[in-house]
Parts: C-alpha cells; sequence; structure tokens
C-alpha cells in the first residue's frame, strides 16, 4: 500500500462521494414524498437497528484492514468469517426489533422485514475493509454504485409499486447487492490462497479490543434514537430527525478526502501527508457547512414542506457532523501510527497501552456523556408539554455541543504526534469567501426564490443558487489561493494523463 497517493485516492473519493449527493437526493425525494411522516420515522429507527447488530462486524473487519494495507493476504478468511457472523446479526437484529416493538407505536411486521439488509451490510463492510487497505478509492466507486442503484429500485417499489416502508427497504437491499459487486470485482487479487485458520483465531483473540475500538462507540451513540423513542413514544419526531440528518451529513462527505490517508500512515507513509490532507478536508468542509446552513431551509422544503421547520436543527446537526468529522480523522490518524499488532508476543497489557484502545476510549466517554446527556434532558423536558419540533431542537443541540471539548483534545494529540502546521491565512480565505459568497446566496433567496410546492419547478431554482455559490467560491479561491491553483492544474493533468 505504499504506492497509495493520499491527495489523488482523496480527491478522487470525495468527487465521487460529492456526485451521490444528486443521486441520494432522489431517493431521499422519493422517500420523503411517499411515506407518511410515521413511516419515514419507522425507516430512521430500522437504521438505528442496524448501527446496533453490525457491533461484531469489526472482529473481521478491524484487522482485515491493516492486514491488507501491509501486504498480508487474509481477504477470503475475512469475508468467509463476515458472513458467518451475520447469522448472529441477523438474530440479534429480530430480537432487539422484538423488544422496540413492544415499547413503541411501530408495527413488528416492518421491523422484522427490515433484517434482509442484514447480511447485506455485513458483506459490504467487509469488502469495504479489504479495499480500505488496498484501493481506498474503490470504497467511493462503491458508495455511487449504492447510491445510483437505489433510484430505478427506489422508484419501481416505493413510487410505482407504492409499496411504501417496504418498498424502501427492498430498494435498499437490492442497492446494496450493486455495491457490493463492484467491491467484490476489485478485491479479486485480494481474495486468494485458502481460509486460514490463523487469521481467524489471531481475530477472536483480539476480539475484545475491535469490538472495543470498532463499533462499539457508534452503538452508544445510536442509542439516541432508541432513547428518543423509548422516552416520547414520538415516531414523528424521528421522520423530522431522520429529515435533518439526512441533509446535515452533506458536511461529512468533506471527510472523504481522507480516505487514502489511514494505507498510506499504516504502510509508513511520511507523516507530514497529515498536514496537507487535513487542509485538503478544511478546503472542502468549511464551505460544505456554509451550504448546509444557508440552504437548510430549502433542502427541507424541497424533501418535503411538512418539515420545514426544522431549519434550526439542520443547522446544530451540521455543527455536530462537522466535529465528527474533524474526530474522526483525528482518531484514525493517531491509530495508523500504532504498530502493536506487528507484534507476534504483544500481551495484554501492551494492547490496553496502545492507540488503538485509548483511543476508542475517549470516544467511549464522549459517546457516554452525550447519551446520558439526552437522556437527562428528554426525561426533563417530557415533564411538561413539548412539541416533536421542540424536543428535536434540543437533541440536536446537545448532539453540537458534546464533540466539540473532546476534538480539541483529539487536537492536542495530532499536533504532539504529527508535524501538523495550517496556516491561518488558509483558513482565512476559505471563511471568509464562504461567508461572503452564502451570504449573497441567502440574500437572494430571500428575496427572489419562491417556495412553490410543485417539485419540479421549485428545485431546479434552488439548484441554480447551489451552482452559483459553489462556482464563484472556487473560482475566486483559483484566483487568489496559489494552493488551490496548482490542485486544479494537478487534476487536470492527472485527467490529461488518463
Amino acid at each position: 500500500m505504499s504506492n497509495v497517493r493520499v491527495t489523488y485516492s482523496g480527491l478522487i473519493s470525495f468527487i465521487i462521494t460529492l456526485s451521490t449527493l444528486f443521486t441520494g437526493i432522489i431517493f431521499t425525494l422519493i422517500v420523503t414524498r411517499r411515506l407518511s411522516p410515521e413511516d419515514l420515522g419507522t425507516w430512521g429507527l430500522i437504521g438505528g437497528l442496524l448501527t446496533y447488530v453490525i457491533v461484531i462486524e469489526p472482529i473481521i473487519s478491524t484487522w482485515t484492514t491493516r492486514e491488507i494495507a501491509r501486504g498480508i493476504k487474509s481477504a477470503k478468511t475475512a469475508i468467509v468469517s463476515s458472513s458467518s457472523f451475520s447469522l448472529i446479526g441477523i438474530i440479534a437484529y429480530l430480537v432487539i426489533a422484538f423488544f422496540v416493538a413492544q415499547n413503541s407505536e411501530v408495527k413488528i411486521e416492518v421491523l422484522y422485514f427490515g433484517v434482509i439488509m442484514v447480511p447485506m451490510l455485513f458483506l459490504n463492510r467487509i469488502l469495504t475493509a479489504i479495499n480500505l487497505g488496498s484501493k481506498p478509492q474503490v470504497v467511493s466507486y462503491g458508495t455511487i454504485g449504492f447510491e445510483i442503484a437505489k433510484i430505478p429500485v427506489g422508484l419501481i417499489f416505493v413510487y410505482f409499486l407504492d409499496l411504501g416502508i417496504h418498498g424502501a427497504i427492498i430498494a435498499s437491499t437490492l442497492a446494496y447487492v450493486v455495491s457490493n459487486s463492484i467491491l467484490f470485482y476489485s478485491a479479486r487479487d485480494q481474495i486468494v490462497n485458502g481460509i486460514k485458520k490463523e487469521f481467524l483465531v489471531k481475530w477472536l483473540k483480539l476480539s475484545w479490543l475491535s469490538l472495543y475500538s470498532g463499533k462499539l462507540h457508534a452503538t452508544i451513540q445510536y442509542f439516541d434514537v432508541l432513547i428518543f423513542i423509548l422516552i416520547t413514544g414520538s415516531v414523528i419526531g424521528l421522520s423530522y430527525w431522520t429529515v435533518a440528518i439526512a441533509i446535515a451529513a452533506i458536511v461529512g462527505h468533506s471527510g472523504a478526502v481522507s480516505n487514502g490517508l489511514y494505507a498510506k500512515i499504516l504502510s509508513g507513509g511520511k507523516r507530514e501527508y497529515f498536514g496537507e490532507n487535513f487542509r485538503l478536508v478544511l478546503f472542502f468542509a468549511i464551505p460544505l457547512f456554509a451550504f448546509t446552513v444557508v440552504f437548510a431551509r430549502p433542502a427541507l422544503f424541497t424533501l418535503n414542506p411538512i418539515y420545514e421547520g426544522a431549519t434550526v436543527v439542520v443547522i446544530f446537526l451540521a455543527i455536530r457532523v462537522l466535529f465528527q468529522s474533524v474526530n474522526n480523522i483525528f482518531e484514525t490518524s493517531l491509530k495508523g501510527l500504532e504498530k502493536i499488532d506487528l507484534e507476534k508476543n504483544g500481551s495484554f497489557r501492551d494492547y490496553i497501552k496502545s492507540k488503538l484502545f485509548f483511543l476508542p476510549t475517549l470516544t467511549i466517554i464522549q459517546r457516554i456523556v452525550y447519551v446520558s446527556s439526552l437522556t437527562i434532558v428528554l426525561l426533563i423536558l417530557t415533564q411538561t408539554s413539548r412539541t416533536d419540533l421542540e424536543l428535536i431542537t434540543y437533541w440536536a443541540i446537545i448532539a453540537a455541543i458534546i464533540p466539540i471539548p473532546f476534538a480539541l483534545y483529539r487536537l492536542k494529540l495530532v499536533l504532539h504526534n504529527f508535524k501538523f502546521d495550517i496556516k491561518l491565512l488558509d483558513l482565512a480565505k476559505y471563511t471568509i469567501t464562504s461567508i461572503g459568497i452564502f451570504s449573497l446566496s441567502y440574500f437572494f433567496m430571500e428575496e427572489f426564490l419562491v417556495y412553490e410546492k410543485e417539485i419540479f419547478v421549485f428545485l431546479p431554482n434552488v439548484l441554480f443558487y447551489v451552482i452559483f455559490s459553489f462556482a464563484i467560491y472556487f473560482g475566486i479561491l483559483i484566483l487568489i489561493d496559489k494552493k488551490t491553483k496548482n490542485l486544479t492544474k494537478a487534476i487536470f493533468n492527472e485527467v490529461k494523463g488518463k
């Protein structure tokens, strides 16, 4: 993996991931316009349940990426082992779905139907892990395959056949089949040799660490959905949350620029790569954040006018996604420096002292603080009469505040481990340009944008402002920023070289 070009694979991943915004918007439009708020809330709940059951998946994928990046051929054993683990995931999903349905207004048969996505999700994660260690940019190919495939199958099963949430589940499952096919084809050169028992023995031996450092903290975070539904019983509230987080997630696409960084550091790449890569992440993250804040209302109205009131929720969630993305980049980069798993005789104490244990511990503490704060606030708020939107707004505020101090602490760790020198002038250029351009767009939209309920009238008008904003942003930076100009030239030269 020493031949991984961080900037190249990162830009490929970012461009492809960003292009999925348009395909993703189409599917989201189909779902939000055809599903009732109750069904949309249930759809969001199913997403949370899937997160809980794949908690065991990192037992395999955590080590697979690290091994593949270092030239160890463990892919075939990983795929077979992960597929076996998916059976445990199916059982766990059905059990959790039963208890959730007993304590909420959700229809149990709908939750049960969602189980068909579990094996596809397990396979997708392990194939992603394999490609992340060898060809990081291919992960984005799988993503765009998933997003594009969702459109025709979504139209068939959700729109034309009007199967509602069942159609959305079928569409997502079939889209995973397409994505998995792309990822499998790309990883075929890694899926060699036989199934080796020693790999599985090692993974199971270190399962305590992979579970701890893998999905445990993500599972804790996604307790928020479960806590909300159990305390409030409101599926409508979850529908607002589902739509708002879909828009705020746009900010997180900037993290795709760092897709190749982990493999590069694992394979012994220079630590100096981190600083330039992180600057590039901010180059895209700042305008995407400004875009999400300014276009929150038009985006909500586009998805469905009934969610227009959740604008403030989107803004706070955008803050959360921004800092969460930064936290993720810091953590994966620091993990890439750790060499303990190369030691054949590494003891339990050695692993406890390693970054592979300390960094997830920090994340788990962060998530526990978040979930605990949310639980306390919801218990207090539900003692009085509160609307679903008010409850969701408080939830978003908590989600935005908690990651900030932890991001600052991780920044301290990064500064200690990497040669990391982001010029304040660069940040000032990105920030001031974003504020100026998107403020101008906001002014024009307030003056001239008419909120027509007819989607084919409203959406083209919104897209005009979107294209205008980003074209001016990048155009100005190409003129005033040497690094942006050089990056643009490098991209054109790369394309010509192909």
